[in-house]
């Protein structure tokens, strides 16, 4: 019997040589007709603790490693962490827009 193989995105890493993956799929309401979303978190095994939070894995199938692992990380498929340095916009540089001008009705003309 092949091995399921799915991808997913960690959502925790605290546990030793154990990452939580949570796995998405579509599935379409049966009686609206609409496409939403489910979940589910699967426990797998990172044997050298390589993988962070925010990484999108591959996991396969395995025999029972613990009472919840039941999977193994197979590789690394994309990366979506937040960039670590961010630049600073100094608000000096950008044009200023007049308040007070703006705030104020335009004056009227009586003709």
């Amino acid at each position: 019997m092949p091995k399921r193989v799915l991808t997913g995105m960690i959502v925790s890493d605290k546990t030793d040589k154990t990452i939580v993956v949570k796995v998405e799929r579509k599935v379409k309401h049966p009686l609206y007709g609409k496409i939403i979303r489910r979940s589910k978190k699967y426990h797998a095994h990172d044997e050298k603790n390589e993988f962070a939070i925010g990484e999108t894995v591959r996991i396969e199938e395995t025999k029972p490693i613990s009472k919840l692992k039941t999977w193994k990380v197979l590789d690394r498929v994309d990366t979506h962490k937040a960039p670590k340095h961010v630049e600073k916009i100094d608000i000096a540089e950008t044009d200023a827009v007049d308040l007070e001008a703006a705030r104020e009705p335009e004056a009227k003309t009586e003709a």
